[in-house]
């Protein structure tokens, strides 16, 4: 467990390198997006950045709020600078399995609103085939059941 927490740190501090002062920054959900949560939040204070936030769920709004980080709705922007989020799984060629954690519309809605996404995971996460370890999750809001329930 040591190991792999000094690499998922060391993941999370890399992802810094990609964000800019003046920027928005899309949050993504997880042990190892909360550690980039966390090393953004330190990077914002300790260089007086101004960064804006948006999360991919509840869980990282309040973790964002928590780290007292700058919250902004994803109905309030238009486009995100950099997206940073962990994954569920990842091939050889990052096809990316994303959504176990049941926030996978807004996980999408933000990779797509983005300019950059960045991924970040240990080697746990390598698979030769998504959904080797974890089912192909899919996520219907209510709005839709009626449009897609007959196709599944």
């Amino acid at each position: 467990m040591g190991s792999e927490m000094c690499i998922r740190d060391r993941v999370a501090y890399e992802a810094l390198k990609y964000i800019k002062n003046n920027s928005i920054v899309g949050l993504g959900t997880g042990s190892t997006a909360n550690l980039f949560i966390e090393a953004l939040a330190q990077k914002i204070q300790k260089e007086s950045l101004t960064i804006k936030v948006v999360a991919s769920s509840t869980v990282s709004q309040i973790k964002a709020l928590e780290c007292g980080l700058e919250y902004i709705s994803l109905d309030q922007i238009e486009t995100i600078d950099t997206y940073v989020d962990g994954a569920d799984e990842v091939t050889k060629n990052l096809e990316v399995l994303k959504g176990r954690g049941y926030d996978l519309v807004r996980e999408k809605l933000l990779a797509q609103a983005s300019d950059q996404f960045i991924v970040i995971g240990d080697k746990s996460k390598m698979v030769a085939k998504i959904g080797e370890k974890f089912p192909i999750p899919i996520e219907i809001t209510s709005a839709c059941i009626p449009h897609h329930l007959p196709t599944m």
